[in-house]
């Protein structure tokens, strides 16, 4: 049993230079080592700079549990020193070490106040003030005087020296702080039990992963939008994510929250049908028929029967009496591709049609009411068609009433890998392959294209792509491109040798000019990263974290949002990656 209790004294010990004698600076390995602990001599402001990060990103709450428990880690340390130093594990000088060590590593001058402790009786009581605490000083510094004490890591280094020492746990508290305006620090320690809010402060030695709480927040916020944010979710073929893709999509749930006539302009093959049959599918016609026709595809003198019907005998040919695309959308939509090319003789029926809501059949007077959307698709100007004289303006008014301007895929280039990605899936799945994404050559290549042809060439390259490449392999350039489309790409900017010439930018140094001029977005960068690393490590997702310098948790978290952003990183088994 060891008892003291009287006037405050500061720590000091006859063999105090034994601790400062198992102290080396070894400039020839450029380490420190305190026995056999190696150390380290870390500035105080930085230290102090890194607390309030800690702070700044998680909070009080976490940031003091997480120093407590580095404080605490550090006393376990110590304490093993201590345990080498004194002759046996109940030495007073075992214990005394504890706070010789706090002051030699520069945390704070310590004094006993109390210190009465029975190891075999499991009793412990001890007061001790601290001077010049690091920890307060900085924190008083950065937040002014606080509410409540701040000295979090030291505590938890006392509790873990005490607690070592005595073989049960011991919780100090600290009653006085120098952050809160007092002249100094006071902590008092009893075993854990005689404490009766003991409960509140143990709290801050248990472990919490960050990280997974996030990956469940993530997971939580994934499924509040699929509940409440049903305008955020895309239809399964639709994709895109960029700025000018997303503000003609948000055209389209507004249209679609109507019966209001819309008009699809863009490029041929940009995705004006998808577009339509999306705006379907969003309507309160979504359990009726879509029923499409291209203009451009019928000749003229069969548009009007192809659009209002027929009855038997109307012309040579006309063997039966058939409803025409009106009638059978009746209820749903009548989506109509490059009406620009509607003859002027169609362009006044479907005018009446959009007015009254009625139609009449070829060689027939009887009147029909339909109940139709109609959405309208072009990729031509109509303004200038009208001021030819080949299409009526009266018409072009009534179908301008909402008009959608999709974007070319060149004006979207960070949706072509999710594009090419989903592409890859789906022909994978037709021709009963197993495909890990396209080389780096090939992905260079499909972000330098302009693709003249839009998202209908894209798909159909990486269809030929798919059919040429050989199963469990990447698609190479070659397989994807014609000859004619490699030329092209090089004109745009595309190498010889598969690099983006003179807009590629130098590994690292110049991956800013890449990403700002719209080549790659970062999510595209970092899932590039990630599959290399995957990759490398040979699927190992704990070996690829360690590469990246990031933990496993923090790789999974990543891998989840970039899935959610639709820029999962090819050949990554995301199955393995936990929720």
């Amino acid at each position: 049993m060891y008892k003291y209790s009287g006037k405050t004294r500061p720590v000091r010990d006859t063999n105090d230079t034994d601790l400062r004698s198992r102290l080396r600076f070894c400039v020839e390995t450029g380490q420190i080592w305190l026995h056999e602990h190696r150390m380290l001599l870390i500035h105080a402001e930085v230290q102090a700079s890194l607390r309030k990060e800690l702070i700044d990103t998680l909070g009080m709450d976490r940031a003091r549990g997480l120093l407590t428990r580095m404080g605490y880690a550090a006393g376990m340390r110590d304490f093993e020193l201590a345990r080498t130093r004194a002759g046996s594990d109940g030495d007073v000088e075992a214990f005394i070490a504890g706070p010789q060590l706090h002051m030699l590593e520069g945390i704070a001058k310590v004094s006993t106040v109390s210190l009465e402790y029975d190891r075999s009786a499991g009793s412990f009581y001890a007061e001790f003030i601290w001077e010049n605490s690091w920890e307060s000083e900085w924190h008083k510094q950065y937040y002014g005087t606080y509410s409540e004490p701040v000295c979090w890591s030291q505590i938890g280094y006392a509790c873990a020296y005490a607690s070592s020492f005595m073989g049960r746990p011991i919780l100090y508290k600290e009653l006085e702080c120098a952050g809160m305006g007092e002249g100094h620090c006071r902590i008092v320690g009893k075993p854990l039990e005689e404490w009766e809010d003991a409960s509140e402060y143990s709290r801050f030695f248990v472990k919490e992963s960050i990280a997974e709480q996030l990956i469940d927040l993530q997971t939580q916020v994934v499924q509040l939008r699929s509940v409440i944010g049903e305008k955020e979710k895309l239809p399964a073929d639709i994709v895109g994510n960029s700025r000018a893709f997303r503000a003609a999509y948000d055209m389209l749930q507004q249209a679609a929250k109507s019966q209001i006539t819309v008009l699809l302009l863009g490029e041929t093959g940009s995705g004006k049908e998808v577009f339509a049959r999306a705006l379907h599918s969003r309507s309160t016609r979504r359990n009726e028929s879509f029923i499409a026709i291209n203009c451009a595809a019928i000749p003229h003198d069969l548009v009007e029967s192809e659009l209002f019907g027929v009855e038997k005998g109307a012309y040579t040919g006309a063997l039966s009496a058939r409803p025409g695309r009106f009638e059978r959308a009746n209820g749903g939509t009548l989506f109509l591709d490059e009406i620009g090319d509607l003859p002027l003789s169609a362009q006044a029926k479907l005018l009446r049609v959009l007015q009254e809501g009625e139609i009449e059949r070829l060689g027939d007077h009887k009147v029909r009411k339909v109940d139709v959307r109609l959405v309208a698709a072009t990729n031509i100007d109509l303004k200038q068609l009208v001021k030819e004289g080949k299409f009526r303006s009266d018409l072009y008014y009534r179908l301008n009433a909402f008009q959608i301007n999709i974007p070319p895929l060149r004006e979207r280039k960070e949706d072509i890998p999710l594009l090419a990605q989903r592409f890859i899936e789906k022909y994978s799945a037709i021709h009963g392959k197993k495909l890990n994404g396209f080389t780096d050559k090939a992905m260079r290549a499909i972000l330098a294209y302009p693709w003249p042809g839009n998202i209908r060439e894209l798909l159909n390259m990486v269809e030929r792509g798919v059919i040429l490449t050989p199963n469990g392999t990447r698609i190479e350039l070659e397989q994807m491109f014609s000859s004619s489309s490699i030329d092209m790409a090089m004109e745009f900017g595309l190498d010889s040798n598969g690099g983006l010439g003179a807009d590629t930018p130098e590994p690292v140094n110049d991956i800013y000019e890449f990403v700002v001029k719209g080549n790659m977005t970062l999510d595209q960068v970092e899932a590039t990263l990630i599959e290399s690393a995957v990759k490398t490590a040979n699927g190992n997702l704990s070996a690829a974290a360690r590469t990246l310098g990031v933990t496993r948790p923090q790789l999974a978290y990543r891998l989840r949002r970039l899935q959610e952003n639709n820029v999962a990183p090819a050949g990554v088994a995301l199955a393995a990656v936990p929720e």
